[in-house]
């Protein structure tokens, strides 16, 4: 009999499965370094020339917090070729644009793309998914590669704007769908590293999709409840005390507190799609007057009682109104749904001044639109030093 060879055995035993990452953008920059801090072989690919390039170069623009300082030290290799990806890799997890379509459904046409390349170039793989899809999408993918003996699962990432690296390291829950693989979770939990033991929930393709939709659908019927309390409250004269109120409504655990603040309503690039992605999804099935149109509605309506409101409050519109941002986040490039923007127009559009705190690159994208509408009416400025000194505060 022969002698085992140790060293070997555990060389073989600890071998990571190699890692590529097709779509190299916010989301999936983030996740290719924490799974190269972890320790594994990533290479990504993007079809931005000048952005691989700057990959390579190890610096890129962005905003996202500690994404330049991984970026630095890490040993990423970046393509524009999405096969040569596919080809070095063992697990390739895509994260293209899937845009949403007028009718509230996700475009995967981009996600076709990565599959037909799979089918050109790759066999034996593990195909991740990583952007949002409609509701059996991924089944239609499997159809598709399972002659590549291709197994594909679907494990969209929980993350907010301004915090994907944060999110990603302690997640509340990882979502897969697909049947149990091991490598998917030894990937977890060399990310999140040993004390978080993260909280991976495996099921079938189609249901995972509908958990994405349907749990950012609840976040914003939470949103829109909180506004709506909000709303009864200021119609009250009790304004003053809706944080209370709805700290009180928080404390009990069957609601929680979290997401359930008044405010601006729900926007980005996340939250808006998958409620009107989850109302399609619910009518391709024949149910009519679904929760997500009716949040979607609101939505839209809170705007216009926000407005209403600060202008009953502030009828002199000699004095400018303050606002700390315009994206739909404070500290992020995002203008996509951005309530905060769409409600800085909508006090231009009533005859009132206003100046906003913003980032140049952000600025930069809405001067020339903004100059050609409404010369005159509106000052962004970029720090807390400029800030007139008689101005109404938009604080929500």
């Amino acid at each position: 009999m022969a002698l085992v060879d140790l060293d070997a055995l555990d060389n073989i035993l600890d071998k990571k499965p190699k890692i590529g990452v097709i779509g190299a953008g916010r989301l999936g920059i983030c996740f290719a370094l924490l799974a190269d801090r972890a320790g594994y072989d990533v290479i990504v690919s993007d079809v931005r020339e000048s952005y691989v390039k700057n990959l390579q170069e190890k610096h890129i623009s962005t905003n996202e917090p500690l994404v330049n300082e991984l970026l630095k030290d890490c040993n990423i290799r970046a393509t524009t070729s999405n096969r040569d990806v596919i080809t070095h890799s063992d697990i390739v997890y895509t994260f293209v644009a899937t845009p949403s379509t007028a009718d509230g459904n996700y475009d995967v046409r981009h996600v076709w793309e990565v599959v037909e390349d799979i089918k050109k170039v790759g066999k034996d793989k593990v195909f991740v998914v990583g952007c949002t899809t409609n509701p059996g999408d991924c089944e239609e993918f499997a159809y598709a590669l399972v002659s590549h003996n291709v197994s594909v699962y679907y494990n969209p990432e929980f993350i907010a704007q301004g915090a994907i690296i944060e999110g990603l390291l302690r997640a509340d829950m990882v979502l897969v769908g697909g049947e149990f693989n091991q490598d998917i979770v030894d990937l977890y939990y060399a990310i999140q590293g040993p004390k978080m033991e993260p909280k991976i929930h495996f099921m079938s393709l189609t249901a995972a999709e509908l958990v994405k939709l349907s749990l950012n659908c609840y976040l914003t019927m939470k949103i829109s409840y909180a506004n709506q309390v909000g709303e009864v409250m200021t119609k009250f004269g009790l304004d003053d005390e809706i944080d209370n109120v709805l700290s009180a409504i928080g404390a009990d655990s069957r609601v929680g507190s979290k997401f359930l603040n008044y405010g601006f309503g729900f926007g980005g690039p996340c939250l808006p799609r998958d409620n009107r992605a989850f109302a399609h999804a619910a009518e391709r099935v024949g149910l009519k007057n679904n929760i997500g149109l009716t949040i979607d509605a609101f939505n839209d309506e809170h705007l216009n009682f926000l407005a209403d409101n600060l202008c009953e409050k502030h009828m002199n519109k000699k004095v400018p109104f303050y606002m700390d941002c315009i994206t739909y986040k404070k500290g992020t490039d995002i203008l996509e749904e951005s309530q905060q923007y769409l409600l800085f127009k909508e006090l231009l559009k009533r005859g009132y001044k206003v100046v906003a705190m913003e980032l140049p690159e952000v600025v930069e994208k809405v001067y020339n639109d903004l100059m050609f509408t409404w010369p005159g009416q509106f000052q962004f400025i970029y720090d807390e030093g400029q800030i007139p000194k008689d101005v109404y505060k938009v604080n929500l």
